[in-house]
């Protein structure tokens, strides 16, 4: 005979369960919102080939520098613990994931490829960072999930397809697009691990560490690679804004998403990013929203949720 006491227990901890997936899955969508401008402001620092502007290197060691800056004043200030000998395994796999092979994959394929054609690859980074996290963080989820995220991954895949056709993008397999399944592979272990360690260091001591990690390294290495000939001052104000949100504030929210909501679920929020990209530029670039693009859109929120059901 069930117990009453019992009952309330599990039911009170199902009811608590649910609303931290519930936050996870708001808290990566504000991720995912801030993460959504990466690709063209990474466009807009590095140039073209024919018309460079900061190379892939600077940008990665600079962006990093900025963010490591910023975070030696927040872990100063917050009086931050220093992470245990535990902690400092998954904070360095995180590092090298987002702080370095990211960046660094995304601004050499960006040189050669437009935004659009990255996006076609990038698009397997949910799926990607899904099955890092049953992996790594051994978290498993029923057929209906990875069903839902697949369907997911071929949508935004078609529909960025269908946008580099549109605009006359050629879609060519190049060397440029095996650094983009570099940044893919990159992103997901950073993403995992980064989550492995954020219920105990917190989202923002996480982010912050990855980044302090690096500063040996990206000041020095910045100071290196520094631009030698005249830059625009747009690529300079895009290197801002990758290096104080893409790389630091947005993991903020990425980080606790993903350690509230479980990493494979909230992981198939970033299947928006292409949309929310065009979003971006409807007001900063003058692009429209068409009807094909609501379209996709909508049908991607739709295999979200239900993968979040089915997980």
């Amino acid at each position: 005979m069930a117990q009453p006491g019992r009952h309330w227990f599990d039911s009170t901890v199902s009811r608590m369960h649910s609303k931290n997936q519930t936050r996870g899955l708001w808290l990566g969508l504000l991720g995912v919102a801030i993460f959504s401008a990466t690709l063209p402001m990474t466009r807009l620092a590095t140039g073209t080939a024919d018309a460079p502007q900061l190379s892939p290197w600077f940008i990665t060691l600079a962006r990093v520098a900025l963010a490591g800056g910023l975070s030696v004043l927040v872990l100063g200030a917050t009086r931050a613990r220093w992470p245990t000998a535990a902690e400092w395994r998954p904070l360095g796999m995180a590092a090298l994931g987002n702080a370095v092979g990211f960046p660094l994959f995304i601004g050499y394929a960006l040189l050669h490829i437009r935004a659009g054609h990255a996006a076609v690859i990038l698009a397997l980074l949910p799926l990607a960072t899904a099955a890092m996290g049953a992996l790594v963080l051994h978290q498993r989820a029923r057929l209906g999930f990875w069903l839902c995220a697949c369907v997911g991954a071929a949508l935004v895949a078609t529909f960025s397809v269908y946008r580099a056709v549109q605009i006359g993008a050629g879609m060519d397999f190049e060397w440029a697009d095996l650094m983009m399944l570099g940044a893919v592979l990159s992103g997901a272990v950073g993403y995992v691990y980064g989550a492995k360690v954020t219920p105990t260091l917190g989202a923002e001591q996480v982010i912050c560490w990855v980044c302090v990690l690096a500063l040996p390294v990206s000041i020095p290495g910045a100071w290196l690679t520094w631009p030698q000939h005249s830059v625009q001052m747009s690529s300079w104000w895009a290197l801002g804004y990758v290096g104080v949100f893409s790389m630091w504030a947005g993991f903020f929210a990425w980080y606790r998403g993903l350690a509230l909501g479980g990493t494979l679920r909230v992981s198939q929020v970033q299947l928006l990013q292409p949309f929310m990209s065009i979003l971006v530029a409807v007001p900063l670039l003058g692009e429209t929203l068409d009807p094909v693009t609501l379209g996709f859109a909508l049908a991607v929120v739709a295999t979200v949720f239900a993968g979040k059901r089915l997980a």
